[in-house]
């Protein structure tokens, strides 16, 4: 009986373990988890060298010369394992600077991210009709989430067990959010 609760143990820690943070322990030991973009966005230039975590979701992305690659993004706070979250409201945008070229299919508008880098100015570009003062960070660490898609019974079928009460057809299995996907069913008469 103790070999079957070892088992299950070491099952437990490895699966915690797969569920931490996004961004390494020492990086985030480093980083100061109370300066929000919106503070820094003041005068970035007064915060270099400070480090952050923050996230969001890709606006565009740069390749510079040299092949460095710059990444805009809008700001989203984060949550659990540093997830931005959708429905909290944005402090504005930031850029990531990274030393390497970062393929734009990879890294394609609208994916969300999570950046973990050094505040190393301000860079001023047109956004409308103002002139927009980004924070500049220098990439320490970058994360991509992926998306996460769930697929209808190819009938129509709910059960409140699975789906939930308020969002039938809707399965919000284990903290993940899904985006609805209507799929071709070859089979079946529209």
């Amino acid at each position: 009986m103790s070999r079957v609760k070892f088992l299950l143990l070491v099952l437990l820690v490895v699966s915690i373990s797969g569920c931490g943070h996004v961004i390494s322990k020492e990086i985030r030991k480093d980083s100061n988890p109370s300066l929000a973009l919106r503070q820094v966005s003041q005068n970035p230039n007064a915060y270099q060298g400070k480090k952050v975590i923050w996230g969001g979701a890709i606006i565009n992305i740069f390749q510079q010369e040299g092949g460095a690659s710059q990444i805009e993004v809008y700001q989203r706070p984060l949550g659990w394992r540093g997830a931005p979250i959708d429905t909290a409201p944005s402090e504005g945008r930031f850029l990531v600077l990274a030393d390497q070229y970062l393929d734009p299919y990879l890294y394609q508008a609208g994916k969300k991210i999570t950046v973990a880098g050094e505040l190393i100015g301000e860079t001023i570009r047109p956004l409308g009709e103002m002139d927009y003062r980004y924070p500049l960070l220098s990439s320490k660490q970058i994360h991509v989430w992926s998306e996460y898609h769930y697929y209808r019974y190819p009938y129509d079928y709910y059960d409140p067990w699975l789906y939930g009460p308020y969002y039938p057809g809707l399965w919000w299995g284990v903290g993940f959010h899904y985006r609805h996907h209507h799929h071709h069913h070859p089979h079946r008469r529209r």
